[in-house]
């Protein structure tokens, strides 16, 4: 079984000087995985504002 982490970020967090590679790299130092970045809110542009990023790992007994 598996147990998922769902972290909400924003655009200039999550592009900003690679904070994304960091989460990533904080989490799997954990031993999570990342799953998907999912773009949750789109600005009238169309373009995402908002991210969740996914993160899976085998559920601790």
């Amino acid at each position: 079984m598996y147990e998922y982490q769902f972290i909400q970020t924003h655009l200039g967090g999550f592009f900003k000087d690679a904070t994304h590679r960091e989460t990533i790299e904080e989490y799997a130092k954990d031993g999570w995985r990342l799953v998907q970045v999912l773009p949750m809110v789109y600005n009238g542009h169309g373009k995402p504002t908002e991210y969740e990023i996914i993160f899976e790992r085998l559920r601790q007994s």
